[in-house]
């Protein structure tokens, strides 16, 4: 028998994260909303919540399933120095940490901008 799950319900766990309305790049993966906006926090934008308003889109994956894709973020701004390691979405007003993942580890410099290019979050077909 074959295992199927449709799209729709695939989409509901990828409208949950494109609530996000911060991305915080982070200097260590940060576990609580504090961490990831103030303790490991390097540099960070306000996002637009809701696929197809700007920062996310939501379409079929690469090889199957369904993705979020979080549009690139051109010149944010550095705050504190430090190497980044990890990007962080929240939901700024609950204080809501939805979603961590790495990024290539980089040196910020507090002063300077930092281009954080488009990525995904994949969900796969029922298999």
């Amino acid at each position: 028998m074959a295992k199927w799950c449709s799209d729709t319900y695939l989409d509901k766990f990828l409208e949950g994260i494109d609530d996000c309305t911060l991305l915080t790049v982070c200097s260590a993966q940060p576990t609580t909303y504090a961490e990831a906006s103030s303790t490991y926090a390097l540099a960070d934008i306000a996002l637009t919540a809701g696929a197809g308003n700007g920062d996310y889109t939501i379409a079929n994956g690469d090889t199957n399933g369904r993705k979020l894709t979080i549009a690139q973020q051109a010149n944010v701004d550095i705050d504190t120095s430090g190497t980044a390691t990890h990007v962080a979405l929240s939901i700024s007003g609950s204080s809501t940490l939805v979603y961590v993942t790495t990024t290539t580890s980089q040196a910020l410099t507090a002063g300077g901008t930092v281009t954080i290019p488009a990525w995904d979050i994949e969900i796969a077909d029922a298999a």
